[in-house]
């Protein structure tokens, strides 16, 4: 009898086991199949607040699939071969013109840099005309802006689409970049908790409208005088209800960062700032991320900064850690910026299957 309960026993676990491997699979293809019927071709891209869970899923699936083709696989992939995008810069930046560049060289495109002294946006000819000149000359526009309303005009006046590289209000692409880099190293993202210390700025914001619609939770930390913008946080409020995640907003880094998965934190004095630098070192004293910051997070705590970086947000010790992942964070820029360029301008479909989410 005892044996008998045995077998039944282990068959029973066999079952179990199958059932599971099959139910694992059978909503991988269904996400893969739901996925895969997204379409983003010819849409803009000035805010993920404007992108459904799926669409923002599939930009990750297009990312991942280009950077494993390419990189790993050697793979020569011309999907925007004739193509060619307008790259506008009022603000300089390493990441966003080299990832923009090399990704469209790649991919058999032609990128055009245009700096305030090259083209006339604004000054000489108003964002109107030259919105309606380039959709004439190019494909594809991606302008790293001062501005939101910048982005804003040149999207209701081009009929091509329009790729926010930066603005004061969001940072679209590097929020892609960051939650590719966290699917890569924990395997999926829904369950993480990111913890964002330090200023409540545009990069912030895109944490926002994206976390939720990823099962992402968001702990947020931001001295008295520098939180998100209001109508921000009562979207992440409602996406947060909405999608069934938590969003924390507190003045204490130690309270956010508090059984997280993630410390995040970015440059306390963006480009136009320099003249407040005295005040903001001094209202963002405690904030600087340590391992004593990380004692309080999960055993599995990484780290994350878009750069560039300066000591007093994060010290050596946690920035060249094994911790840290800002160096794939950073080379991430280029496989999503490349994914973004080729889901906006075709209707390419994923070689690989689509990742857990």
């Amino acid at each position: 009898q005892v044996s008998l309960l045995r077998l039944l026993f282990s068959s029973f676990i066999n079952y179990v086991s199958r059932m599971c491997c099959w139910l694992d699979s059978a909503l991988l293809s269904s996400g893969t199949a739901l996925l895969g019927s997204v379409s983003l071709k010819g849409r803009s891209c000035l805010t993920l607040k404007d992108f459904s869970s799926e669409e923002i899923k599939r930009l990750l699936w297009v990312s991942g699939d280009l950077k494993r083709l390419i990189k790993q696989e050697k793979q020569y992939l011309p999907l925007l071969q004739g193509k060619s995008i307008a790259m506008i810069f009022e603000k300089r930046s390493t990441r966003t013109r080299m990832s923009t560049e090399t990704g469209m060289a790649l991919l058999g495109g032609h990128p055009c840099f245009l700096t305030s002294q090259d083209i006339h946006l604004g000054v000489n000819e108003s964002c109107t005309d030259t919105a309606r000149v380039l959709s004439g000359l190019c494909d594809l526009v991606l302008a790293r802006v001062y501005s939101h309303s910048t982005l804003e005009e040149l999207h209701r006046e081009a009929s091509i689409p329009i790729i926010n590289g930066l603005s004061d209000l969001y940072h679209p692409i590097q929020i892609l970049a960051d939650f590719l880099t966290l699917q890569e190293h924990y395997g999926s993202l829904s369950g993480l908790t990111v913890s964002w210390i330090g200023d409540g700025n545009n990069v912030l914001h895109s944490f926002m409208m994206a976390a939720a619609k990823l099962g992402v939770h968001l702990r947020v930390a931001t001295p008295k005088g520098y939180e998100p913008d209001r109508s921000v946080i009562q979207e992440a409020k409602n996406l947060s209800k909405q999608h069934g995640t938590q969003l924390v907003l507190t003045s204490d880094p130690m309270e956010a960062a508090h059984g997280s998965n993630v410390l995040v934190t970015d440059t306390w004095i963006s480009m136009g700032q320099e003249e407040e630098k005295k005040k903001r070192l001094r209202d963002f004293q405690g904030y600087q991320i340590t391992m004593k910051t990380g004692s309080v997070a999960e055993p599995n705590w990484t780290f994350l900064h878009c750069l560039p970086r300066k000591p007093e947000e994060v010290d050596d010790q946690v920035f060249y850690s094994t911790r840290s992942l800002v160096f794939n964070e950073a080379e991430n820029r280029k496989w999503t910026i490349m994914g973004l360029m080729v889901s906006l301008l075709t209707d390419y479909y994923p070689q690989i299957p689509s990742s857990k989410f």
